[in-house]
């Protein structure tokens, strides 16, 4: 790995050009915003979208990072499966992944979770309150016991993911209903996010706190030196008697 993080920010791109509520907040893109947060914290950042050759997610761009923020939606199925394939070994191999809202219904997250990533969803004026419930873990780096967002798209249990390694963080609605909204995952030799909040038509990837979460998972998911994997038939370390 080098010294600088190198991480790729994927958006469909989509709804920022097809709806002006979400232009509003949006007008380059989600991916801009983050990439933008990103960089303002010393990290180096591209983007990628679904409308570029091989979605902007060719095999040297994937060799070139580190970690792979993926935001999609509407288009789940136009996702290519050769490239969702390049992704899921790049992860196995060790690159980070960080799926954000949504991206609970892509094809790369539902394939390295292994279930439908279902959920309850409700699109309306709910208030979210996001509880941290591994204080200390690098994820919650500069936050407090929670953080709030005034609008959001309700997301509720049961999440159909398998049980977290880490939960970190646990949101509550003012509808009533409860989510699982930041956990950690590892896969092969990859670490991977899911952090709940993000939908297109509010400003929240503009939020201080959501940049600070998403910033903190991008350190926490970037690959660290370690020593090859071995697998398959060897010889015995010690001699044979």
């Amino acid at each position: 790995m080098t010294s600088t993080i190198r991480v790729t920010v994927w958006n469909e791109y989509r709804h920022e050009r097809k709806n002006p509520e979400v232009a509003k907040h949006y007008p380059e893109g989600m991916h801009s915003v983050i990439a933008a947060a990103l960089k303002q914290a010393g990290i180096e950042a591209r983007t990628a979208t679904l409308d570029e050759p091989e979605h902007g997610l060719t095999q040297d761009v994937l060799d070139t990072t580190d970690v792979l923020i993926w935001w999609g939606h509407m288009a789940h199925g136009e996702v290519q499966d050769e490239v969702v394939e390049r992704v899921y070994q790049r992860v196995l191999d060790g690159m980070g992944l960080i799926v954000l809202h949504s991206g609970h219904f892509s094809k790369i997250f539902r394939k390295l979770m292994g279930t439908t990533c279902d959920l309850k969803w409700r699109e309306g004026n709910d208030h979210e309150r996001i509880w941290v419930v591994a204080p200390g873990h690098p994820i919650t780096e500069g936050l407090g016991e929670y953080f709030e967002i005034e609008r959001e798209e309700m997301y509720g249990e049961h999440f159909d993911v398998p049980a977290p390694e880490t939960l970190v963080f646990i949101s509550w609605f003012s509808g009533g209903e409860v989510f699982r909204s930041g956990a950690c995952y590892t896969r092969g030799r990859g670490k991977i996010f899911y952090f709940r909040p993000g939908h297109e038509t509010f400003p929240t990837y503009h939020r201080p706190e959501v940049q600070r979460v998403i910033i903190n998972a991008v350190r926490w998911a970037a690959p660290t030196p370690a020593p090859a994997r071995v697998f398959g038939n060897v010889q015995p370390l010690e001699p044979e008697k």
